[in-house]
């Protein structure tokens, strides 16, 4: 696999427990692509990111993600896996009981970083990048729902990730909101990390020039080739 092939599946079968989801995928996303993935709920968006993030294992087929293989992804090695990944979820999964600067600690200790100052130092970097670099102190309540999204996108940047999956990241949010979450994120991709974002909103997916990728009848149909799309529809 290159280095630069950040998601490569082959002849992949995404199995929800005993049900077979998503049949013979074959899926590669490179460094710096912006890739949206859409579909119906229940399609199998979410099935897909969690093989790829290591939560449901890949029992048939290849597939490799930011260097690991997923046929041999042991307990042990979900962590390190997750360490070059960034998650990106529609419910935020802040911790309301402690500030911006804590939530991003709670999860820099959790992952191995050691040093207070070097602590500090990457929270005020992240913040910076997502336009919350004087909100650090504030409990994530005092916030909005874009700026909450921006916390949990800075610390999906926290490990320097080689991916960003956002599992539908802007869906609690207002238009406005979710155009500058989507800019935020297509910013990201241009710094060379790749971002495959599920999601049901497609209103907005005409204003960036990315690869869709669309579960539909258990198959992936991909954008980027449309010959595969027009046999499969």
């Amino acid at each position: 696999m290159s280095l630069d092939t950040i998601i490569k599946l082959e002849k992949a079968q995404i199995y929800q427990k005993d049900m077979l989801v998503l049949s013979t995928i074959d899926l590669h996303i490179e460094r710096g692509e912006f890739v949206y993935l859409i579909g119906k709920t229940g399609s199998g968006k979410s099935s897909l990111l969690k093989t790829i993030y290591g939560e449901l294992e890949l029992k048939e087929g290849q597939g490799q993600v930011c260097g690991y293989d997923l046929r041999k992804l042991k307990r042990k090695d979900i962590p390190y896996l997750r360490r070059k990944l960034g998650i990106v979820f529609q419910d935020f999964e802040l911790l309301m009981d402690r500030s911006v600067n804590e939530n991003l600690q709670f999860v820099m200790k959790a992952t191995g970083w050691k040093g207070s100052s070097e602590i500090s130092r990457r929270c005020e970097e992240v913040l910076e990048k997502v336009g919350l670099g004087a909100k650090g102190y504030k409990m994530p309540h005092e916030l909005s729902g874009g700026e909450q999204q921006r916390v949990v996108i800075a610390r999906a940047l926290l490990n320097d990730p080689d991916l960003i999956l956002a599992d539908e990241p802007t869906g609690n949010l207002d238009p406005e909101t979710t155009e500058e979450i989507l800019q935020l994120l297509a910013e990201i991709s241009k710094n060379g990390r790749a971002i495959l974002m599920a999601t049901h909103d497609y209103s907005h997916m005409n204003n960036y020039s990315t690869r869709i990728i669309r579960c539909e009848n258990n198959r992936l149909l991909d954008s980027k080739n449309p010959v595969v799309v027009e046999s499969a529809t």
